[in-house]
């Protein structure tokens, strides 16, 4: 299976997994192009944990503000 990109789908998922690594290590911000059948949807922030048994993210957007991500609704990471 190919990605827009062209990329495979686990070649894909390894360039979003080093870069949510990055984000969480550094505390760089993301951007992280979300699913969504019907718009555009970006979550801006810093990735403060992984949890891989659930497939989730917690991103946090402000300082008090964060939110749980489903890993399955990534579709593109930016750094």
């Amino acid at each position: 299976m190919k990605t827009r990109t062209g990329k495979s789908y686990q070649a894909e998922w390894e360039l979003i997994d080093l870069a949510l690594y990055h984000s969480m290590e550094d505390h760089a911000p993301v951007d992280l192009e979300l699913f969504d059948p019907f718009n555009e949807r970006i979550a801006k922030g810093i990735v403060m944990q992984v949890d891989r048994q659930l497939k989730r993210i917690k991103l946090r957007w402000s300082d008090e503000d964060w939110d749980w991500i489903e890993m399955s609704e990534i579709i593109a990471v930016t750094i």
